[in-house]
């Protein structure tokens, strides 16, 4: 996967004006390639604990002067001129990722095609349309950005080192996004420097990268590191526990877990996709069939049924689950 370069327009209303919310959309771009340029459209003192966020990574903000009923349509406007004008005016600019889901922004992202640019677009599942989703080049709902799992450990292995506990974590979340959930180890140390600026293999102990990566893999179940043609490369491993495994009477509990994890990142409703993707990424052979169900819909129904959550429908008729 090449490095692209990146102009980012964030709907903070959309990203639902979280820290942790924000720092997770900036390091899903900075994985593909440099922000050259960050601009966020709402911006209100309510939003005070995105300062530092902002600041450390040269956003500028467009605030939210609220005047009349067309507030949120005047933001729209001026998100759609400052990228057209990105697009004419910066050449070293070949992507924009858009942080909405808004069907408006539609005509815009083909435009920036018709230019020869890649567009991303990130969004909560319920905001997110269905024609802005199929426009874009590639599109992520917020939710699969956002909801973080620690590492799986090999077995005998204790983390000590809180730190590497964490760049664990987030190597495992840069090669799980590569196209061939592998890459070369300079490729991974380019794109955690994009990650952090400080970065350092001596951080964590070890005079080179080569020994990080081997120390990584080595304490993570997901990764591997191997040579090809003299190259160090790292990659998942393919191995998974066999007795991780869903049946009739635990998947209630995992299910509810899952949705619990959402609720607490600040999304109250979530697509069923992205729910079923969250399970199996924890439970690799899942199957509606090994539960008993002949459809990952009559799941949903079940779990409506226990009070978990409420199944709706939007305008384009797609399914979203309200969590209880």
């Amino acid at each position: 996967m090449g490095k692209s370069n990146f102009a980012v327009f964030v709907d903070l209303e959309n990203a639902g004006g979280k820290e942790s919310m924000l720092r997770s959309i900036i390091e899903k771009v900075k994985i593909r390639g440099d922000i050259l340029l960050g601009k966020v459209y709402g911006y209100t003192d309510h939003y005070s604990n995105l300062k530092e966020c902002l600041l450390s990574n040269t956003f500028s903000v467009v605030p939210s002067l609220r005047y009349g009923k067309n507030q949120k349509n005047n933001l729209d406007i001026q998100l759609v001129i400052d990228a057209i004008e990105v697009a004419y005016t910066n050449p070293l600019i070949d992507s924009f990722c858009i942080v909405s889901g808004d069907s408006d922004y539609t005509p815009l992202v083909g435009r920036l095609k018709a230019m020869g640019k890649t567009v991303l677009g990130i969004s909560r599942s319920e905001a997110a349309s269905s024609i802005f989703i199929n426009a874009c080049n590639e599109f992520v709902f917020l939710e699969s950005v956002a909801t973080k799992k620690q590492p799986k450990l090999k077995r005998g292995v204790k983390v000590v080192n809180a730190d590497l506990d964490a760049l664990i974590s987030q190597v495992e979340t840069i090669v799980e996004d590569q196209d061939e959930e592998q890459m070369y180890a300079s490729e991974l140390k380019d794109t955690l420097m994009r990650l952090r600026p400080d970065f350092s293999e001596r951080s964590y102990g070890c005079a080179t990268f080569g020994k990080l990566v081997a120390e990584i893999s080595s304490r993570s179940e997901k990764l591997r590191s191997w040579t090809e043609d003299s190259s160090l490369m790292i990659g998942l491993s393919g191995s998974e526990d066999s007795s991780a495994r869903l049946d009739k009477n635990n998947w209630v509990p995992a299910f509810t877990q899952a949705l619990s994890a959402f609720k607490a990142d600040g999304f109250d409703r979530v697509n069923p996709s992205i729910l079923k993707s969250t399970i199996q990424s924890e439970y690799p052979d899942f199957d509606e069939r090994q539960i008993g169900f002949k459809r990952f819909s009559d799941v949903m129904k079940e779990l409506e049924k226990l009070g978990h959550l409420v199944i709706e429908m939007d305008e384009a008729h797609t399914m979203l689950l309200k969590i209880c």
